[in-house]
C-alpha cells in the first residue's frame, strides 16, 4: 500500500456542518464557531419566501456550500434546463464558497427518479458526464464538485474503476471532486458482505489513495446503518470509529481540505446543535493532528 503523503503541520482546517430545517433558528440565535455552512441547493430555489430568506440570513453569517442531488450528471438525456437555470439564480443571489452535486443520474426523457442512481465506469458515461458538468460550469461561470456516490447496484462490464473514472472527470472539465469518506466506506463494507474484500478498511484506504489530490475540494464526513445484507448511507448518526480513521487517512493524503459533517436524518433533537458540533470539533482535531 502506497504510505499517503505526511500531515502538513501548519494545516488550517476548515470545517462547517450541513444546515438542516430543524436547526436553522438555533444556528442563527447562537452562531457557533463554524467555518461554513451546507445546504440542499434545491431546498432554495423558490424566489423569495421564507426559505430564502433564511438562508440569506445565515449567509451574513457564514460561507454557505450549495450541495445539489439533482442535477443528474450522469443522465444521457442532459441536465434539465430549468433545473440549471433555478440553480444559476440561486448562486447569483448567495455567493456560495462551492457547489457541488454526485456522481449519478436520476433522469430519463420524460421521467426523473427520486434516487441518486451509480452510473456505469465506461467511457461513455465519462463522456456523458464531461459534458454535463462542463455544461453546469459555463451556466454557473465557475468550477463545480462532483461527489463520489455510495452505490447499492452495479453495472455490469465496467471499463475503468471509480477513481479512474473521477480523476479523468475532473482532468477533462476542470471540476473538482467532493469526496464523501463515509460513501467509499460503505460501498466496501458492501464489498465485504458480497466476498469481494476481506479488508474493507483496506480496502477503502486505498480508494482514497487513488484519488489525485489536486482535484479535492472537500470532503464529507457521516454515520450509516447496517441493515443486515446491506449497509446503508443513511446519514443519520454519528461519524464511526472506522471512518474517523479513513478520514486521518484522507487528510494526510488530501490536506487541509474543507470539511463537512453531514446528518439528515433522525437529527439529533438538541436546540443547542451540540453534537453536529462535536462531531466537528472532531474533525477539526484531526486536520490538526490533535488527540480526539
Amino acid at each position: 500500500m502506497t504510505a499517503p503523503a505526511h500531515r502538513h503541520p501548519a494545516a488550517v482546517p476548515s470545517v462547517g456542518i450541513g444546515w438542516r430545517h430543524p436547526h436553522y433558528a438555533a444556528l442563527l440565535e447562537q452562531q457557533p464557531a463554524l467555518d461554513f455552512i451546507e445546504v440542499h441547493s434545491e431546498n432554495f430555489f423558490a424566489p423569495g419566501g421564507a426559505a430564502r430568506s433564511v438562508l440569506l440570513e445565515g449567509r451574513g453569517h457564514y460561507a454557505v456550500s450549495l450541495h445539489g442531488v439533482g442535477l443528474s450528471l450522469g443522465s444521457a438525456a442532459g441536465v434539465d434546463p430549468w433545473h440549471l437555470d433555478q440553480l444559476a439564480r440561486l448562486v447569483e443571489a448567495v455567493e456560495p464558497v462551492r457547489v457541488s452535486d454526485h456522481a449519478s443520474f436520476a433522469r430519463g426523457p420524460g421521467r426523473h427518479a427520486n434516487d441518486l442512481l451509480p452510473v456505469p465506469m465506461s467511457r461513455t458515461a465519462l463522456d456523458v458526464m464531461c459534458a454535463n458538468v462542463n455544461r453546469v460550469q459555463d451556466r454557473l461561470q465557475r468550477r463545480i464538485a462532483v461527489e463520489n456516490l455510495s452505490a447499492y447496484v452495479r453495472w455490469r462490464g465496467d471499463e475503468m474503476d471509480e477513481p479512474e473514472f473521477l480523476n479523468a472527470l475532473a482532468r477533462r472539465t476542470g471540476g473538482q471532486l467532493l469526496v464523501d469518506v463515509n460513501n467509499v466506506y460503505v460501498n466496501a463494507l458492501n464489498a465485504q458482505l458480497r466476498g469481494e474484500s476481506p479488508d474493507p478498511l483496506l480496502h477503502a484506504q486505498r480508494w482514497l489513495e487513488a484519488i489525485e489530490p489536486s482535484h479535492v475540494a472537500e470532503l464529507h464526513l457521516a454515520g450509516h446503518v447496517h441493515c443486515g445484507d446491506i449497509v446503508i448511507d443513511d446519514h443519520g448518526s454519528r461519524v464511526c470509529d472506522a471512518v474517523w480513521l479513513l478520514y486521518d487517512h484522507a487528510v494526510q493524503r488530501f490536506g487541509a481540505v474543507p470539511t463537512l459533517i453531514e446528518w439528515d436524518t433522525d437529527l439529533p433533537d438538541l436546540p443547542d446543535l451540540q453534537v453536529l458540533l462535536d462531531e466537528a470539533a472532531r474533525a477539526r482535531a484531526v486536520v490538526q493532528g490533535e488527540p480526539s
